[in-house]
């Protein structure tokens, strides 16, 4: 963690260097000290309270938040995604997937490993997952509302769904996208009605980019710019003359393939590989306990963002909104990426601890 905040910093310092956002390096330094304390903390907090009955009530705040944004939201570029307190922004779509997780987790753990029940367990699950997600989407937020799916999946592998309810899963999944894709070819009026401009933009962007330049200017310019970094990296010239937008947030893994070249994001990718690693191994030491459903919410939460963001910059995925973990600068995300790692510290720490989790139970 404190490798890929590290390797974040200096990006970040790479991204706005000679520019009016210069100094937000040391803004993110500041973060992850202060940070430093509430992951302590939480990491010494038994996990189990957290995934018992108060999974309950810090679920609900999540929702009660995300309702919040809905009525009371600061609106930027198009989206109300933020809440601001004084001068502070955050973003309770990023508690949320916590929140989500830890419920999740408690109705899961309740199963104890046997295979889980149409009615009586992917019900209230399916449920507990949708009520987020539809919130994060009509922000509009897609990127961060498709996390939410990549937990779920995640979770539900590990809570023995049964490999006939996920095949069917990931067959509905598949059908939907292909779905889309016929009606963006074949109906494409009929789709404007229920996907934002923006976002089939964006798809159109990725399936022929040459059918509209402006559109797919974004994309095109990050695959130039990460290729311009050859082995070694280069000298960051798009990056630093504002043909990437937010590359000092969303965009920010372009700095790395253009200023560090194949080496700087291949030793990005083996530190994030070295994180989720270490996060399947404490899920293993703590079967069938909701520590290992959390752990293995957590580390999806974080594979799908890292494969998503990665992906939509070099040519894999459409370009959408979302942050690459402990990477990309803001507090919302660094925070609650923290308090997640915080969390499965304590899994770690308290894995022994059965007789409390018969109390909780």
């Amino acid at each position: 963690m404190f490798g890929l905040i590290t390797v974040g910093t200096l990006a970040i310092y790479e991204a706005t260097h000679g520019t009016n956002l210069e100094g937000l390096h040391r803004s993110n330094m500041a973060y992850a000290a202060v940070f430093l304390l509430p992951m302590l903390i939480v990491a010494l907090f038994n996990y189990r309270l957290l995934t018992g009955y108060f999974a309950y009530a810090l679920y609900g705040i999540g929702i009660l938040l995300l309702l919040s944004v809905q009525l009371f939201g600061e609106n930027l570029n198009g989206a109300a995604r933020w809440l601001s307190i004084g001068p502070i922004q955050f973003q309770p779509s990023e508690l949320a997937k916590l929140s989500t997780i830890l419920l999740i987790a408690h109705l899961l753990q309740r199963r104890g490993g046997e295979k889980l029940r149409i009615m009586k367990d992917l019900l209230p699950i399916g449920i507990v997952f949708l009520i987020p997600f539809f919130f994060v989407y009509k922000q509009p937020d897609l990127g961060t509302a498709l996390v939410f799916a990549g937990i779920l999946l995640g979770m539900l592998w590990i809570g023995n769904i049964g490999y006939g309810l996920m095949l069917s899963l990931v067959v509905a999944s598949v059908s939907v996208v292909v779905g889309l894709l016929w009606m963006f070819n074949a109906h494409y009026d009929e789709l404007a009605r229920f996907i934002q401009p923006h976002q089939l933009a964006r798809i159109q962007a990725f399936l022929d980019p040459a059918s509209d330049p402006d559109k797919s200017w974004h994309a095109m310019n990050a695959l130039t710019a990460i290729g311009g970094g050859g082995m070694l990296g280069g000298s960051g010239f798009f990056s630093s003359q504002g043909f990437i937008p937010y590359v000092y947030s969303d965009s920010i893994y372009v700095i790395v393939g253009e200023r560090y070249g194949f080496i700087g994001s291949a030793l990005l990718l083996m530190l994030f590989f070295l994180l989720v690693y270490r996060m399947v191994l404490i899920a293993m030491d703590n079967r069938k306990d909701a520590g290992a459903y959390v752990v293995v919410g957590i580390a999806s939460m974080f594979t799908f963002q890292i494969f998503v963001n990665i992906g939509m910059h070099i040519g894999l995925l459409p370009l959408t909104g979302i942050s690459l973990p402990f990477i990309s600068y803001g507090g919302s995300s660094l925070l609650l990426s923290m308090i997640a790692i915080g969390i499965v510290l304590s899994v770690k720490i308290h894995r022994s601890d059965r007789s409390h989790s018969q109390r909780i139970g």
